[in-house]
This record gives C-alpha cells, sequence and structure tokens, in this order.
C-alpha cells in the first residue's frame, strides 16, 4: 500500500513539474498550477492519514526518488522565445512541503486579486474620464450630513448655453408646474415657475430658469428635480456634458426665521413676516448669484481643458522642436479662446452689478453678498489672467506662422526673378 501510494505522488509531481515547463501562456500556467497542486494536496492528505511511512528508510527512498527527479528535469530545461512565459524554478517538491507550497500560491493569487481591486476603486473604471476637483463653493455631494428639520435645499445648476424660454414654458406648465407672473418686468431673462412638490412643508417649492442656460431649485423635492431636468433637455441650445453639469453646481441649505433676510455663515436666512412676493424677489437675487457662480464653473473647465491642449507647445519652443500645429489649427485655437473671452466678459454679468438691482438697494446687498462668498470675482480675475497668457501664446503662433509664410512669399518672388533673369541672359546670349 504505501509502496502505491508513492507511486501516486510521484507520478502527480512528475506530470506537475513537466507541464509548468512546457510554453504555455502565464494564465494559463497559473490556472494548470493551482488546480493540479490543489488536487495533489487533497490526495496526499487522504493518503497519508490512511498510511503513515513506516519507516524511515522507506522515506529516505522516497525524498532520493523525488530529488533525481527534479534534477533531470532541471538539467533538460530550455530557453523560451521572447514573448512565451519563462517557467520559474520550483524547489523540490516533497510530501512533506506541498501543503505549503499550495498555500503560498493560493495566498499569492489573492494578494493580486486584491491589488486589482483596489486599483480599480481608487482609479474607477478604465477610460472613464474623472474631473478635477470642483471650482463651485459648496457642491452637492452624497456625503453630505443630512439636513435638520427646518433647513431646507437651495440647489442651482449650469446646463447648457442658452434655453429657448416660451416653448421651455409651455411645456412645463403641460406637465403641471404653474408660472409666477407677478414678476417684474424688467427681469425678462427669467422663468419662475411654482411646485406643488415640496420636499418639506416649510416653504413652497420654486424653481428659476435662467435664459443663459441656468437653473435653481429651491425645496424641490429629488423626483420633480429630475424630472424638470429632463424637460430642459428638450429645449437647451448648446448642451454641456451630463457628468460635468452635476459635478459643477451649487448647493446652499436655507431657513425661515424671525431676522432680516440675509446670507449667514453658508446658509440663506428669509424673513417669516415678508409677503410671498417679497420672497421670490429675494430669492431670485440670491437664484441669479448662484447661476452666474455655476455657469463660470463651467467656462473654468473650458478654460482648463484648453490650457490642456496647448500646454506642449512652450516646451516644444524651449526644446527647439517644430510645432506640430498647422495654420488652421492655430486659428481655431484663437477662435475658441475669444469665444470664451466674450461669454465671460461681454456676454455675462461676472463683471457688472445687473441693472435690475439699480433701484432696489435691499436686493443689490442680498445679490453682492452672494456674489462674495462665492468669491466670484476672484474668479474671474483668475479666470482672465490664464486668458491673457493663452492669448500671448495664440498670438506668438500667430505671428509666427506669418512670419514663415512670409518667408516663403520672398522665395518665392527671389525664385521667379532668378528664371527671369536667366531668360534674359538666355535671350542675350543667343
Amino acid at each position: 500500500m504505501q509502496c502505491v501510494d508513492m507511486l501516486v505522488i510521484q507520478g502527480m509531481s512528475l506530470k506537475i513539474l513537466w507541464r509548468l515547463h512546457q510554453p504555455l501562456k502565464r494564465t494559463q500556467a497559473c490556472g494548470f498550477a493551482l488546480r493540479t497542486l490543489n488536487r495533489l494536496n487533497s490526495v496526499t492528505a487522504n493518503r497519508l492519514n490512511r498510511t503513515t511511512l513506516a519507516s524511515s528508510a522507506s522515506t529516505q527512498n522516497l525524498l532520493k526518488d523525488w530529488r533525481n527527479c527534479h534534477t533531470g528535469l532541471h538539467n533538460h530545461r530550455c530557453f523560451l522565445p521572447r514573448g512565451v512565459c519563462q517557467r520559474p524554478h520550483f524547489e523540490m517538491l516533497t510530501p512533506l512541503n506541498l501543503k505549503s507550497k499550495t498555500w503560498s500560491l493560493q495566498m499569492r493569487l489573492q494578494s493580486t486579486t486584491n491589488a486589482t481591486k483596489s486599483v480599480l476603486k481608487q482609479g474607477g473604471m478604465l477610460g472613464k474620464r474623472t474631473f478635477k476637483g470642483p471650482r463651485t463653493k459648496q457642491p452637492s455631494r452624497t456625503s453630505q450630513p443630512s439636513l435638520e428639520e427646518d433647513m431646507m435645499q437651495c440647489i442651482a445648476y449650469a446646463t447648457a448655453d442658452q434655453y429657448h424660454l416660451p416653448t421651455l414654458c409651455h411645456d412645463l406648465i403641460a406637465h403641471g408646474f404653474v408660472e409666477i407672473k407677478e414678476f417684474p418686468r424688467d427681469a425678462s431673462n427669467v422663468l419662475v415657475m411654482g411646485t406643488e412638490n415640496a420636499a418639506k412643508p416649510y416653504d413652497s417649492g420654486t424653481i428659476f430658469i435662467f435664459r443663459e442656460g441656468s437653473v435653481v431649485f429651491w425645496n424641490v423635492e429629488e423626483k420633480t428635480v429630475k424630472t424638470v431636468m429632463r424637460i430642459l433637455e428638450q429645449h437647451e441650445i448648446q448642451p454641456y456634458e451630463v457628468a460635468l453639469v452635476h459635478w459643477e453646481n451649487e448647493e446652499i441649505n436655507y431657513t425661515v426665521g424671525e431676522s432680516n433676510s440675509k446670507l449667514h455663515r453658508g446658509i440663506f436666512l428669509f424673513n417669516e413676516e415678508l409677503d410671498y412676493d417679497q420672497v421670490v424677489l429675494e430669492k431670485f437675487a440670491f437664484s441669479n448669484a448662484l447661476s452666474l457662480s455655476v455657469k463660470l464653473a463651467i467656462w473654468e473647465v473650458s478654460l482648463d481643458n484648453f490650457v490642456e491642449s496647448i500646454q506642449s507647445i512652450p516646451e516644444m519652443l524651449k526644446s527647439g522642436q517644430r510645432v506640430k500645429l498647422s495654420r488652421a489649427e492655430v486659428m481655431q485655437k484663437i477662435g475658441e479662446l475669444f469665444s470664451l473671452r466674450h461669454c465671460i466678459n461681454l456676454s455675462s454679468d461676472l463683471l457688472i452689478t445687473p441693472d435690475f438691482y439699480w433701484d432696489r438697494e435691499d436686493l443689490e446687498q442680498l445679490y453682492d453678498k452672494t456674489c462674495q462668498f462665492l468669491n466670484i470675482n476672484r474668479r474671474v480675475k483668475v479666470v482672465n489672467e490664464k486668458l491673457q497668457h493663452c492669448t500671448e501664446l495664440t498670438d506668438l503662433m500667430r505671428n509666427h506662422f506669418s512670419e514663415k509664410h512670409s518667408l516663403r512669399l520672398e522665395w518665392m518672388i527671389v525664385v521667379l526673378i532668378t528664371i527671369e533673369v536667366m531668360f534674359e541672359l538666355a535671350r542675350v546670349i543667343f
């Protein structure tokens, strides 16, 4: 019985060593080794449990046979071509350390799997775009603590360059929303809608939709917010990326109390004694600043993408390499840059206070305080400095191509003059 056990163990061990020295792929080798070692481990354990080694002499003979088998296979090891997995040099396998070898291989495979899972968890799915830190002051995140009982939420998004407000208004009314018409006529760039689906009963749900492509929700339940966002998609002009919209947003809590309306420690406070129309105007002032912040955040992301697209040009110029941009591509970059400057400095209210607040000092104070809290002025200054640097770089590239074009024209003129002189000489000689 002992001889039979020894022959079985020796045969399976020879099979392992022979297969591990064949030019298999790495994954096939690891899988075969693990399956075979597990099977050999179970067979060895069962047989050794039934029959122990009778004497030290038989044990020494068994170890000698294993050593001879390992030496023979090691001497016949061949070198594999490049690209084929080279089998590692295994130590001498014996029934006494076979279980430890199997356990070591299992732990190594388990550690590799855990490391792969850790990398995927930290870096996300392969090919998935990841954004930098948000530019907004207080973006909404799922990790935020739950609100207090009397606290309500105000969330702002920027989803597109513009909205078509007339058709959007009809579409929202058809879905059960109510337009608030008691609003000053000089605020023609905003659509104010009311909804019965309020998140909390302390205040009514209100939605401010700005023509410039931003929307602000006041105490609106999450399901209704998603419904409005789907409706907005049908009336957007130049929509933004969905992931970017939800990444660059603003969320500020607000409550109703006895004091005057103000922004205190990142929270909007409304006076409960004010009538509904005055509360709507104050919400508009806060919403106007929030909409500017989210729009500026989108433009900041666009500027960062533009900077990344041209960041290799200074290094190429420094090292004396040829810039791999054509004249058309440079002109396209200049167009992108001036379009971004036009959006920030000309077509928006980032640099000046809107005319709506000139005869409404109380609302202007709320608007200015919110802009100051959101760091809008400082962010605009930084963006303009970056734009100025990018403008200088694009002007340098444009001048470079202009000089190359002028030099090419000069050489063409020289060649033409040379050809004309040669024709004149030839006519004179002949």
